[in-house]
């Protein structure tokens, strides 16, 4: 089945913004093991619009249209979809309803111009949208069955996984099941991924398991794109696959599925009773932000320290502003002294130091990591080259992924490809 997304907009014409939901949909009907083979961007023009549904409605199965059903003037999709398949607009009063007890449990009046979004075309089949305003739709134009679905993300999202990708699925025939499976690393890249995996799918049956790889520095993600008859047979086919990467990746893989690495660490901390606190100079925050974002209850994460310098720090904690040490021994310092002052069991501290680019020499980071935990206090030093964002991101990451490999007793000292050797 030839699938073809349209996405409409001047902003995204234009690129004032990135259209992120391309991405989104595309990759998910990748997953599901259905094919996007045209995408087309237009702006809100009439004419381009017409001319963009009727191309599509003649060399595609099915389409997906994004944006344009919002309540503004230069929302064309229904009006445009309703005269590409010579049909005229009615208005859906089913959605006029759904409208006015959404503004009206919101305790507001349901502006006029709304209305203009149960407009649909009279022969459409109504899509749900139970997170907004903007009602989806479903039509033929020409040879394609056309998805109509609203712009904002997280409305796209929903619409697309709950109603779409099942008519898709039966439109195609229904009759292969699909499977994601998902491996996340850090310190390891792309193309050594790449060299490690390069036989792996052989393991499976019948072409079944397609290795697919997400780089999003500094992270890794290493997909297994799985088909079978039934669950059974999905799980036959997978686990020799998924089994293997398990081996040639080893310790660098730090989550799975749905797992983060924030959430890892702080899982193994909270079985066992423990606690964590971080002292950051030179990452702007990040590791606290992410472990707060995953320890919602509070019973893990107990206290963080950001300085934009290392005499504040010192300061805040209580040291003699011993500034003339250098790293390591001064992320060895403010470890110790952190994590008596919040009586945390662990204390991870991490400091970046930004060199600049000199001549015949790169922009790096030099990098400091330290872990005071009951046995003592853990030292990890390295080098990153890049930017200070690419250093600062590193340096988060660094850091996190050195306390899981201490907490699950794994190898310290293996260099990501990340590190200036």
């Amino acid at each position: 089945m030839r699938i073809e997304i349209i996405c409409t907009g001047d902003e995204i014409l234009s690129g004032k913004i990135v259209n992120t939901n391309y991405a989104y949909i595309s990759r998910r009907l990748d997953e599901v093991g259905l094919d996007v083979v045209w995408g087309t961007t237009v702006g809100d023009d009439r004419d381009n619009l017409l001319a963009s549904f009727l191309a599509a409605g003649e060399r595609a199965d099915a389409v997906i249209v994004n944006g344009g059903l919002g309540p503004t003037v230069d929302d064309l999709s229904q009006e445009i979809a309703a005269k590409a398949a010579g049909d005229i607009l009615a208005l859906n009063t089913e959605w006029l309803g759904r409208m006015e007890a959404f503004f009206l449990g919101r305790g507001r009046e349901m502006p006029a111009n709304n209305r203009k979004q149960a407009m649909l075309p009279q022969s459409s089949e109504m899509i749900d949208n139970p997170v907004g305003t903007a009602c989806g739709f479903a039509l033929n134009i020409g040879k394609a069955r056309f998805f109509f679905t609203p712009g904002v993300p997280r409305e796209l999202y929903r619409m697309l996984n709950d109603e779409l990708i099942p008519r898709l699925t039966e439109m195609r025939g229904g009759s292969t099941l699909h499977q994601l499976k998902r491996f996340h690393s850090f310190g390891i890249g792309e193309s050594r991924a790449d060299r490690l995996l390069e036989d792996v799918v052989n393991l499976a049956p019948n072409g079944s398991v397609k290795l697919g790889f997400q780089a999003h520095y500094p992270q890794l993600e290493t997909k297994l794109a799985v088909r079978g008859s039934s669950e059974e047979d999905i799980l036959r086919n997978l686990e020799p696959v998924e089994t293997e990467v398990r081996n040639r990746l080893g310790s660098f893989v730090f989550a799975e599925d749905d797992s983060t690495l924030e959430g890892v660490v702080l899982d193994h901390l909270g079985m066992r009773g423990q606690t964590i606190s971080v002292c950051e100079l030179g990452t702007n925050g990040l590791i606290a932000s992410r472990l707060t974002q995953h320890d919602e209850d509070g019973k893990v994460f107990r206290r963080g320290l950001l300085g934009g310098s290392l005499e504040e720090i010192f300061k805040a904690l209580g040291l003699n502003n011993e500034t003339e040490k250098m790293m390591p021994e001064t992320a060895k310092l403010t470890a110790g002294a952190f994590s008596k002052l919040t009586g945390s069991t662990h204390c991870l501290s991490v400091q970046v130091k930004h060199n600049p680019a000199q001549p015949g020499k790169r922009a790096s980071g030099t990098i400091a990591v330290a872990l005071a935990q009951p046995d003592g206090i853990l030292l990890r030093q390295s080098e990153i080259i890049g930017d200070a964002h690419r250093v600062r991101l590193g340096a988060v990451e660094l850091g996190l992924d050195y306390l899981r490999r201490v907490l699950h007793l794994l190898p310290l000292d293996e260099r990501s490809d990340f590190e200036k050797s």
